[in-house]
């Protein structure tokens, strides 16, 4: 027994009264934490009236029966432990969590250093433990009837002035505590983890250029569990931000992805999501993007009008300084208005699309979200359809090697809806017919096989009769099984 803790009696009164509150063996922990002058560690075993020698036999056990390896742990060393002379390595922290249904926060042991076995100091956090239980792994979720009883019991004590600061006071007010100190440090997210966030968020724009949107979806959904967890705690204000970021780059691939598959509803909660997101970390050029890449869902499924809204509010957000998001914002505008019918307006929103991007340093234009040469193209395509310039478009069609898959389907789907709209009726269903052959079957979803049939229903009754009009009616017919398998 070392200097200053309570006799071993103590520790058993506070079990026999554990028993008779049917506490749980956590609170009795506490109880005897505060009353006893023990670590933790040692609450935990005195809790549950264990000898030493039985907490090494017990941990022992756990670990032939869990095949967790030989813990490093004797009677010499947990009594070092129990008496802060020395740190149990992770491995055997995450042990001894284990045994005692705990962790490292409830043992005492997080955010600490520990001796690794050879002389060097290693951080332990108790989210670092990759065996542990999820709610291990983020702390304890706090009990409500606990935290209702302990409020219960803090007010009658306020009320009755003369009573005594008594065993189980002192044990509540230690707890309050620790719950607090559990709060700060499972808010402990490591550099390793968030740089590993960061590489996972820049695969994903990587890949989504080419990837099918609906296994796409999936992925991302694993991926923003993940991040939704590490952002429910409390971070340092430099790792929040991180985690943020993440979170709105996430949750627009989410957007666009729903976008594609024709899940308006879904698409525009996502984009709301990481509006949220990109709020929270102020950062003007984040918010920008999302409200720019927001402007795509309107454009595609709903009022052109809101599109530039959207992409004007855009380019307020970004500045002056030549970004993604401004040149974005700036052809997504050019785009709108032109369909609109506002042509000089859209002229001068391409010209200053393209002033922007010749001032913007060269990057990897092979990354969903950066405004790059062939994103730009894809613009100016869009824009010149409508302006009647269509001369370059089945010329950069042809000479087209955009990674993304669907962009030249779109962009004849523009030209088709846009003779269809002059009368053009046969030549639009040919163009709409070539799009949809040339895109994979598991990116033909949504919003290139709905605009396709927009076009057959804009079409008059007569028309439709004509044999590219059937033809273009067939094989939608025939697309039809893959889209259903592609909703979500």
């Amino acid at each position: 027994m070392a200097r200053g803790e309570h006799s071993p009696a103590c520790a058993r009164r506070w079990r026999e009264q554990a028993v008779s509150r049917q506490w749980s063996l956590w609170q009795t922990a506490q109880a005897i934490h505060g009353c006893c002058g023990v670590s933790l560690l040692k609450a935990h075993r005195l809790a549950r009236g264990w000898s030493a020698r039985q907490a090494i036999e017990e941990l022992e056990r756990l670990c032939e029966t869990h095949s967790l390896g030989l813990p490093r742990a004797s009677i010499d060393l947990l009594n070092a432990w129990e008496n802060n002379r020395a740190r149990p390595r992770p491995q055997t922290i995450d042990q001894i969590a284990r045994l005692y249904s705990g962790n490292a926060v409830r043992l005492g042991l997080a955010a600490d250093y520990c001796d690794d076995g050879d002389g060097q100091n290693v951080v332990v956090v108790a989210s670092a433990h990759a065996e542990e239980t999820p709610t291990q792994a983020r702390g304890p979720a706090p009990d409500h009837d606990d935290e209702a009883e302990r409020r219960a019991l803090f007010h009658h004590a306020l009320l009755s002035s003369g009573l005594p600061l008594n065993g189980r006071l002192l044990a509540e007010v230690e707890r309050t505590r620790q719950d607090v100190d559990r709060t700060l440090a499972t808010g402990s997210v490591t550099e390793d983890q968030l740089d590993r966030l960061d590489e996972q968020v820049m695969r994903y724009r990587r890949e989504y250029i080419k990837s099918a949107p609906l296994p796409m979806l999936y992925r991302l959904m694993l991926e923003v569990a993940e991040v939704r967890r590490l952002v429910s705690t409390r971070q340092p204000a430099l790792s929040q931000r991180r985690l943020l970021n993440a979170t709105t780059m996430l949750a627009l691939l989410s957007a666009d992805a729903l976008m594609k598959l024709g899940d308006t509803r879904q698409a525009h909660a996502w984009y709301g999501t990481a509006r949220t997101a990109s709020d929270d970390v102020g950062e003007v050029r984040l918010r920008a993007l999302v409200r720019a890449q927001e402007a795509m869902l309107p454009y595609y499924y709903g009022d052109l009008t809101e599109t530039v809204r959207l992409a004007r509010e855009a380019r307020m957000l970004a500045g002056s300084a030549p970004s993604s998001p401004a040149a974005l914002g700036a052809a997504a505008e050019a785009r709108a208005l032109a369909r609109m019918g506002q042509h000089q307006a859209a002229r001068v929103a391409l010209a200053e699309a393209e002033r922007i991007f010749s001032r913007m340093p060269r990057e990897d234009d092979n990354l969903a979200f950066r405004f790059s040469e062939r994103r730009l193209q894809f613009y100016r395509m869009g824009t010149l359809i409508e302006l009647g310039e269509t001369e370059q478009v089945q010329e950069w069609i042809s000479g087209s090697s955009s990674p993304y898959t669907i962009d030249p389907a779109l962009v004849l789907l523009d030209q088709a809806a846009h003779l269809a709209r002059e009368g053009g009726y046969e030549e639009a269903c040919r163009l709409a017919e070539q799009a949809l052959v040339q895109v994979p079957p598991e990116h033909r979803t949504s919003i290139v096989v709905n605009r396709a049939r927009a076009l057959l229903a804009m079409m008059p009754t007569g028309q439709r009769r004509l044999p590219a009009a059937r033809h273009l009616h067939d094989l939608l017919a025939d697309a039809g099984p893959q889209l259903a398998v592609e909703r979500p």
